[in-house]
């Protein structure tokens, strides 16, 4: 392999994990440890092997087609694909405000900074990102740097906090507890919304594509997968670590709290390179696939990138105006995701079905296709739930 394929081999692989890793992921997993303690442990390896399952569908059939999930979609059945892009890029929207947010707050707790002013620097390194010469290249290598930083911090204040790994263990196979919510909140973290094909798009536009590039797509997916896979396990053992010795975290700011608990002061400081890492990282990934949804693989880089610049400066503009994603908005940018995921995965299993001319002549494989029916379901069922909770929400 080149040194370029590498690079955007390893692009794609942290451009999922990373866009998964946001400051959502790191409230979530802390919250849910403290509610279940070393219980998670064994939601946590469910949500794995569900999330392994969806992306090696995605990636296979979208990588192998040589088409993004909104081309694939008006290949199929003219319409869909933009139907998919509007939800996505409409999610991606409200979630990215999110994401600036929390990058302020990193720099906050990391440098003392003014969330505000913290939130604006992040949006233009971001920027800075797609106005490079070798835009593409740029951001492949800060996204493996980020998931890289984020991952040793992460390990570091896992070990200090000695967390009761024998337990943890225990309950991987023999959980104490098991709330099948938890399971389905993580799996939608891990892989709702963008994130499925944030990773898949990054190989199309690489040119890693085609039924010979099999065994490098399927690779690349599972990586993924367990790139964020590895953050929660870690990010779980450190709160863990400190939930265990019987200390009460703030219930506003669980993870800073465990970090602080666990490394005093420097926990601190490493929580917010965590968190603002978290954030940059998701503010490009939502960024750039986005962009990828109201686009075709026609439109010139200059273009894209200029579009996906505009696209940062429109969130951080909001961010700026508003001061934080407010709860409804990101209550609908959720809502969007229990959409989003079933549409996109019938289309994509329709076409591993159906559709092997769309696929080179590529023999899909079947036990694959029976896996990512039966996750199918599953997804229907969340994105029903989803609805029903907004609907109820507006009563």
């Amino acid at each position: 392999m080149t040194p370029t394929g590498r690079a955007a081999t390893f692009g794609a692989m942290f451009m999922m994990a990373t866009s998964a890793i946001g400051p959502g992921f790191l409230t979530q997993t802390s919250v849910f440890t403290v509610q279940m303690g070393a219980a998670l442990a064994f939601a946590i390896i469910i949500s794995i092997i569900i999330d392994i399952a969806v992306q090696l569908n995605v990636w296979r059939v979208l990588a192998v087609s040589g088409q993004r999930a909104h081309e694939l979609g008006n290949t199929v059945l003219p319409g869909l694909g933009w139907f998919i892009a509007v939800l996505v890029f409409t999610g991606g929207v409200a979630f990215n405000i999110g994401n600036i947010a929390g990058a302020g707050l990193g720099t906050n707790a990391m440098l003392g900074m003014d969330p505000k002013l913290g939130g604006a620097l992040s949006a233009l390194i971001a920027i800075c990102v797609f106005l490079s010469r070798k835009a593409g290249l740029a951001l492949d290598r800060i996204m493996v740097g980020l998931g890289a930083l984020m991952i040793l911090l992460m390990l570091y204040v896992a070990v200090v906090s000695n967390p009761p790994v024998g337990e943890a263990l225990k309950n991987t196979v023999a959980p104490d507890e098991i709330d099948f919510m938890v399971i389905t909140t993580l799996v939608g973290g891990t892989v709702g919304g963008y994130i499925t094909f944030a990773g898949a798009h990054r190989l199309i536009d690489s040119g890693v594509t085609g039924p010979e590039n099999v065994g490098r797509i399927t690779k690349t997916s599972i990586a993924g997968i367990v790139i964020t896979g590895v953050m929660r396990i870690l990010l779980f053992l450190a709160v863990l670590g400190v939930v265990a010795t019987g200390v009460t975290l703030a219930e506003d700011n669980t993870a800073a709290d465990a970090f602080y608990h666990a490394a005093g002061e420097l926990g601190l400081r490493m929580f917010g390179i965590v968190l603002w890492a978290a954030g940059l990282s998701s503010v490009v990934g939502a960024a750039y696939t986005s962009i990828t949804f109201i686009t075709t693989q026609q439109t010139q880089p200059k273009n894209r990138n200029a579009l996906t610049v505009a696209f940062i400066a429109f969130c951080a503009v909001i961010f700026l105006f508003l001061g934080a994603a407010p709860q409804t908005l990101l209550i609908f940018a959720g809502a969007f995701n229990g959409i989003i995921l079933p549409v996109a995965f019938a289309l994509v299993l329709w076409v591993a079905w159906k559709r092997r001319d769309l696929l080179h002549g590529y023999a899909y494989p079947k036990w694959l296709l029976v896996i990512g029916v039966i996750v199918l379901a599953l997804e229907f069922y969340l994105g029903w739930n989803s609805l029903t909770g907004i609907a109820d929400l507006w009563k």
